[in-house]
C-alpha cells in the first residue's frame, strides 16, 4: 500500500491527518473546477493525468536522464519547448538538444558532465521500478537513480519524489531530489551548467531568433527581487517567474527555490531564450569569483536534499499573487509517501562540507 502525505502544508493543501484519515479534497484547477489526480505506469514513463486530462508524462527510458514531458499548463497550453523529443515544430528553435523539457542534472560531477549529452558524457539511470502513491487530492512518483559516468562507474545516486496537483488557476510540479554520496566523496563543481531546469514554450522567451525559426516570442520575467528580464540571470532570488499571452490568454511559470535548501536563495542561469535553471553550485560564472568557489563536497556515506515547486499559472506574476504563493510553499517541509506502513522522508538536515556561500544582505531578499 502506498500513500502520499505533505507534512506541515499550507495554502493549497490540507493537512497530513485529513489526507490519511478523511474523505480528501480533490485539487481545484481554472476556475475552482475539482480536478482528480491519476497516476499510470506504462512502458518507460508514468503518465499523470488532471480531471481527466493529461497533465504530463515521467519519462525515464531510453534518455540520458529522467525527464517531464509534454507538460500541458492551464488551458491545455503546452509548456515546455517539444525538441529534441518531438522534432520539427514550427517556431521552435533547434538548439541546445540537451535542453530536454524538464529535468534534474548538472554539469560537473566529481568531474565528469552530466549536463551535456552523447558520447562521453555522463547518464541518470532508474534504479528498478517507479513507486507511484496518490490519494486522489495528488500524486506523487518516487524513484532511485545511479549517475553513471561514461567509464561505467557509479558516481552518487539519488533519491527523488515528484508531486502533483491542481490548484485554482495553476497545476504544480513539486521536485524533491536528495542526493547520495553512496560510492565515496561525491563533489557538484562549480559551473553554471545545471541545475533544475526548465526549457520553456518558444513564446515565453524574452527575444526571437528568426534565423532557427523563432518569431513569436512574447515573454516577461521577473523574480523575487523585483528584477526583470535579462538582467535576471545570475542573480540569486528565492523564485523567478515568467510569463507572455498564448493565443489570447496569459500563462507562465514561476519556479520556487525552498528556504531548506542549500545556499539558498539559489542563482538562477536564466536566459532569454527560454532556459531557467536553478544553480548553487556556478558561483564564478554568476560572480566572476575564483573557480571552485561553488564546489560543493559531499562527503561518502552523507547526503543533501533540494525541493524546488513549478507552478503552471494563469497571468502575469501580480495577477498570479507568486510572491503569496511563494511564502505559503516555503511553510512546506518535504514531501512524504507512505510505503507498506512506514512514512518515507528524506533528510532535510543538509550536511554540506564546503565552506557555505554567504547569502546576499537582507535588504537584498525581498519577497
Amino acid at each position: 500500500m502506498i500513500r502520499l502525505a505533505y507534512w506541515h502544508i499550507s495554502g493549497f493543501v490540507v493537512a497530513a491527518a485529513v489526507l490519511c484519515l478523511g474523505a480528501p479534497l480533490a485539487g481545484r484547477g481554472s476556475g475552482g473546477a475539482v480536478q482528480s489526480v491519476e497516476l499510470k505506469a506504462l512502458d518507460g514513463k508514468v503518465e499523470i493525468t488532471l480531471g481527466g486530462e493529461k497533465f504530463t508524462e515521467y519519462r525515464y527510458k531510453g534518455l540520458a536522464r529522467p525527464i517531464l514531458y509534454p507538460i500541458s499548463g492551464p488551458g491545455g497550453v503546452t509548456m515546455t519547448r517539444n525538441y529534441p523529443i518531438l522534432k520539427g515544430v514550427k517556431g521552435e528553435a533547434d538548439d541546445h538538444p540537451h535542453h530536454t523539457s524538464l529535468w534534474y542534472t548538472h554539469g560537473s560531477v566529481n568531474g565528469r558532465d552530466f549536463w551535456t549529452v552523447g558520447e562521453g558524457k555522463g547518464k541518470i539511470v532508474q534504479i528498478g521500478a517507479a513507486k507511484i502513491a496518490s490519494d486522489k487530492t495528488r500524486g506523487a512518483i518516487t524513484t532511485r537513480n545511479k549517475w553513471v559516468s561514461p567509464d561505467g562507474k557509479i558516481q552518487c545516486i539519488d533519491e527523488r519524489t515528484i508531486a502533483f496537483q491542481a490548484v485554482k488557476g495553476g497545476r504544480i510540479i513539486d521536485y524533491q531530489i536528495t542526493i547520495k554520496a553512496s560510492n565515496g566523496d561525491v563533489t557538484f563543481g562549480d559551473t553554471k551548467e545545471g541545475t533544475m531546469a526548465i526549457r520553456t514554450n518558444p513564446v515565453l522567451r524574452m527575444d526571437n531568433d528568426p534565423r532557427r525559426g523563432v518569431t513569436g516570442a512574447r515573454g516577461k520575467c521577473v523574480n523575487s527581487e523585483g528584477v526583470k528580464g535579462k538582467a535576471i540571470w545570475g542573480k540569486r532570488a528565492k523564485w523567478v517567474d515568467y510569463w507572455a499571452p498564448v493565443d489570447g490568454k496569459t500563462v507562465g511559470v514561476a519556479i520556487f527555490d525552498h528556504p531548506s535548501n542549500p545556499r539558498h536563495p539559489t542563482w538562477w542561469h536564466a536566459r532569454a531564450y527560454g532556459l531557467v535553471t536553478a544553480n548553487p553550485f556556478g558561483v564564478h560564472n554568476f560572480e566572476k569569483k575564483p573557480a571552485g568557489t561553488g564546489n560543493m563536497k559531499i562527503k561518502a556515506g552523507q547526503s543533501v536534499a533540494f525541493l524546488y515547486r513549478f507552478l503552471f499559472h494563469e497571468g502575469d506574476a501580480k495577477e498570479a499573487k507568486i510572491a503569496e504563493r511563494y511564502k505559503a510553499f516555503a511553510k512546506t517541509k518535504a514531501i512524504g509517501v507512505e510505503i507498506n506502513g512506514a512514512w518515507k522522508t528524506p533528510n532535510l538536515q543538509n550536511r554540506v562540507t564546503s565552506p557555505p556561500v554567504p547569502v546576499p544582505p537582507a535588504t537584498s531578499r525581498q519577497g
